[in-house]
């Protein structure tokens, strides 16, 4: 029975949904890393928020785990190298805290302008200091956006309801995309000048670490006020704390920080700081909606191989699973043919899909193709970590696609080129069968048996005589046979399904006839 296990508080929903779906679950909040990596085998599912650290401890622990799922957008509590290289996928909820995420930001941005917090502890206090707490009005005001995706774009349009320019730094922001928001789209160097509220929306990685540091501040217009509900990363604490006190920064409102939980940091006890303990994704709503979101990608992905909002692999649709999956058997297939028949390093894959399944969300077809072509030259390989595997290797792949139909109604070509030579294999569906249609340019009609025989010989009589008569000396029944050849007295080929595996020696029989080039025995 497939099993999962929940290691973090989060909505009892998650628990409903994966019992609904037949799928076993424990959910055992506030382990130790040492616990988690004891018990983590037995599960094929991890669902998590931002507590649990999966670690590549706890990945290489776990033997039979296929999916983590984050209830949340950010998974910087995941080592996701590790993950794809143990063939683990990585899933989040990007939508379902979006609203909340971003009605925070703009919270934050209201009560950093008008001194909110400060004002409130000074008038329970009984101080009642009118004169001290003057604001600014959010009307007529530039915001720059760094970070234009889902909740980047909801804080703009949210924005312009208060009568506020917007513009937006994203390197993905298509101008399209951009005229459809109402936002400017500009370049960093330009945002940071013009900018009299400065949100913060991007992803931590590598580009966007310390993208508010003291260079930064220093082109910024003087009275500037910063919000960041995205990771804590973003901002070079050290340097904010002295943009605040030199007043270079009127104020900051900041949901995350570098170092979580923050209990000790450089800007705490600043009077113009604003700051919540990552308060961001924090309502019923956005809590229940991440919760019934990540178990419902990952029961979805155990039951039926779809994916959905994956870090690490491509997404598949429930409806595309079911439309995919013959045409992934068949890529498959493909793949692991060409794959027992090299023998020498590749360094180039070319697949072509063309008629009906060029149509088709076609990138989990070249994982999967790639998977079976990888397969019997190394272990360990899947079609998360397939394509990660081939560009540590250099081999290097391409798609073609078309969706015009010609000879078959479906048709994919798999091109592989090693340092030695250069091979290729076609094949199509026939009600939804894969069948192999071409092998090095030769035409064939070939269905492909869990044991296989593939010969490559000069055409010439007397050998499938031969070669038949040695498969049935050794007691093996022919199943099907099956050859091609590209004209007459030259290359020919023959694929011949066997029922059971031959000996060594059958094969060195068969490999010795004078008209054989090289014989292949073959599992799929």
């Amino acid at each position: 029975m497939v099993k999962v296990l929940i290691s973090d508080k989060m909505s009892p929903n998650a628990e409903r949904v994966f019992n609904d779906r037949g799928i076993s679950v424990d959910v055992k909040p506030g382990m130790s890393p040492e616990e988690l990596t004891a018990c983590i085998a037995e599960y094929d599912g991890l669902a998590v928020r931002s507590a649990t650290k999966v670690t590549a401890g706890v990945l290489s622990a776990a033997e039979n785990l296929k999916v983590v799922g984050r209830a949340g957008i950010g998974v910087d509590n995941v080592d996701q190298n590790i993950a794809t290289q143990k063939g683990v996928v990585v899933m989040n909820t990007p939508f379902g805290n979006s609203i909340t995420t971003a009605e925070h930001s703009i919270s934050l941005m209201l009560a950093v302008a008008r001194q909110i917090p400060a004002a409130n502890s000074s008038t329970h206090a009984g101080k009642w200091e009118k004169s001290k707490f003057m604001g600014v009005e959010l009307m007529g005001k530039t915001l720059g956006i760094i970070g234009c995706g889902n909740i980047g774009s909801i804080v703009a349009d949210r924005a312009q309801g208060l009568k506020m320019k917007v513009i937006a730094f994203d390197p993905f922001l298509s101008p399209e995309r951009a005229k459809d928001l109402g936002v400017e789209k500009v370049d960093f160097e330009e945002l940071l000048p013009r900018a009299d509220f400065i949100c913060l929306h991007t992803p931590l990685t590598d580009a966007t670490t310390g993208i508010i540091d003291a260079s930064a501040i220093d082109s910024m217009k003087k009275g500037v006020r910063i919000i960041n509900c995205a990771r804590g990363g973003l901002i070079n604490e050290e340097d904010l704390r002295v943009g605040l006190d030199s007043g270079k920064i009127a104020g900051a409102a900041l949901d995350v920080f570098a170092n979580e939980p923050a209990t000790n940091n450089a800007l705490f006890g600043h009077p113009a700081l604003v700051a919540t303990p990552h308060l961001g994704a924090s309502t019923t709503e956005a809590q229940e909606k991440v919760a019934e979101q990540v178990a419902e990608q990952m029961a979805d992905f155990l039951l039926t191989g779809a994916v959905t909002n994956a870090l690490n692999m491509p997404s598949v649709s429930a409806e595309e699973a079911v439309r995919l999956k013959p045409f992934m058997h068949l890529a498959e297939k493909l793949g692991s043919f060409a794959g027992q028949a090299t023998h020498s390093s590749i360094s180039e894959i070319t697949i072509s899909y063309e008629g009906g399944c060029g149509a088709l969300n076609c990138n989990p077809l070249t994982a999967i193709m790639m998977q079976g072509l990888l397969s019997p030259l190394m272990e360990g390989v899947n079609m998360v970590n397939a394509p990660a595997i081939a560009k540590k290797r250099n081999i290097k792949v391409r798609e073609v696609r078309s969706d015009g139909a010609g000879a078959y109604q479906s048709l994919i070509t798999l091109e592989v080129v090693t340092e030695n030579q250069r091979r290729s294999i076609r094949g199509t569906l026939f009600n939804e069968e894969p069948r192999v249609v071409e092998v090095k340019g030769i035409p064939i009609d070939a269905t492909l048996g869990p044991n296989m025989l593939y010969v490559t010989n000069r055409d010439k009589p007397g050998l499938v005589g031969a070669l038949g008569s040695i498969i049935g000396d050794a007691g093996i029944n022919i199943a099907t046979f099956n050859l091609g050849r590209s004209e007459e007295g030259g290359d020919a080929i023959a694929l011949v399904e066997v029922d059971g595996e031959p000996l060594p020696e059958v094969l060195a029989e068969i490999a010795d006839l004078e008209h054989v080039v090289q014989i292949i025995p073959m599992r799929f």
